[in-house]
């Protein structure tokens, strides 16, 4: 779904069924027809710290936490609170401008147009960050820094379910990030975004506060924990950073909710922007080796049918379990209904999707199950496995069996399932 005007037009997402609002909105692939420079000039940031090297890939950490792989540190609790300027001043230079060239097959004529988006660079030799939405499906990539360089970007690798994908371009020198610690913020903080809304106001701060943590949004079918702002994110800014004001990056912006929700009230100033907590080891794990762990139990799941919801139950069945793996090994079993997983009431796909992409190797879900009338808890020990960072996410095959009859209603619609 597309929203467009006379200018520009930006890739849409539905609004989550569960919210009330109006539609969720990808906000960095705005095409325009205007084209535009994309920033000149510029100052340059400082940051504290020695920075060993290793792989000749260095990450700029906070020192309130955790290392991963290749990380230098900055003196980060000693740091003061920064105002909205001098954030501006530390890290414009670490923020990109991305723009793609996408081809587009409209009724056998293909077309090919140009979108953009927001990123910044990882580190000094030109590892960049931005989202997966923003280069997906395009035939070439710019990135353009502050100061007005250009250069062709080639993709590392991505993961489409938490919407990260990871660059590289020719250069070195470049002025890299401080990422923060996400874990750390709290509803009131102050936030700034960097970015580049409509794909033509180029290096824009806004600002705000964090409205809400861990908001379980679903895009596309997809389940994300993300961060709540205020600050205006508009098309043209997914892929850029979110920053506390000790200048850290501490989210990744990638949404908006935009029009009117179900009352037709008007919605403004509601962004998300992912935790960069959540993304640490995605990013570092397509660097080092250019795959991608993913959390799994091995079930391939589907909401329970219209027809249920409608007598007031609730939850996910399961369509097939995967031999040998964790919710195998755990019992579960085909056309069990999952009703909650650690006391949390199951509702559909997302709930439980979302439980299990915030687990670690060896966290345990405690299920609750419906079997053929029988009340079970049963717990499973999540696992991970790893794929390509650019193979793509897991497909379910599908099949002429797509859904199973309980009674005279199907269990779950037609389609294929949820793998996870």
């Amino acid at each position: 779904m597309f929203e467009n005007n006379e200018n520009y037009s930006s890739a849409a997402y539905s609004e989550p069924k569960k919210s009330g609002f109006g539609r969720m909105i990808a906000i960095a692939l705005c095409c325009s027809v205007l084209g535009g420079a994309l920033g000149a000039g510029g100052t340059y940031a400082v940051m504290s710290g020695n920075a060993p090297q290793l792989n000749s890939a260095v990450i700029y950490e906070s020192t309130r936490e955790m290392p991963t792989l290749n990380v230098a540190y900055s003196d980060g609790d000693s740091s003061p609170e920064l105002s909205a300027a001098d954030v501006y001043e530390l890290n414009v230079n670490s923020a990109v401008g991305i723009t793609t060239s996408v081809d587009t097959n409209f009724f056998g004529y293909r077309t090919t147009s140009a979108a953009s988006g927001s990123g910044f660079i990882l580190t000094e030799n030109g590892y960049i960050v931005t989202n997966y939405h923003v280069v997906a499906d395009a035939n070439s990539i710019t990135v353009t820094t502050f100061d007005g360089s250009s250069y062709p970007a080639e993709p590392v690798g991505y993961d489409e379910d938490n919407d990260i994908a990871v660059l590289k371009i020719d250069a070195e020198g470049l002025k890299p990030v401080t990422l923060g610690d996400s874990g750390k913020s709290r509803v009131g903080d102050q936030v700034c975004a960097i970015g580049n809304p409509l794909g033509e106001l180029t290096f824009s701060l806004t600002g705000g506060l964090i409205s809400a943590l861990d908001r379980n949004v679903t895009i596309e079918g997809t389940a994300m924990n993300l961060i709540q702002t205020d600050c205006a994110i508009n098309s043209g800014n997914s892929g850029g950073p979110l920053f506390n004001m000790y200048g850290e990056v501490i989210g990744i912006t990638n949404a908006k909710i935009s029009g009117n929700s179900m009352s037709e009230a008007s919605v403004d100033n509601i962004g998300f922007a992912i935790p960069i907590n959540s993304v640490k080891d995605i990013i570092t794990g397509i660097i080092t080796d250019g795959t991608v762990e993913k959390p799994y139990i091995g079930v391939t799941i589907s909401a329970l049918g219209s027809e249920y919801r409608r007598f007031g139950l609730y939850g996910v069945v399961i369509q097939e379990v995967e031999e040998d793996s964790p919710a195998d090994k755990a019992g579960l079993k085909a056309d069990d209904v999952i009703t909650a997983v650690n006391g949390e009431e199951i509702t559909d796909n997302s709930d439980l999707t979302g439980a299990v992409s915030k687990c670690r190797d060896g966290d345990v879900l405690k299920l609750s199950v419906t079997r053929q009338g029988e009340e079970l808890e049963i717990s499973v020990t999540v696992s991970v496995r790893k794929r390509s960072a650019l193979g793509g996410s897991e497909q379910q095959e599908e099949t002429d069996e797509d859904y199973r009859v309980f009674g005279n209603f199907p269990w779950y619609g037609q389609g294929s399932g949820t793998p996870m």
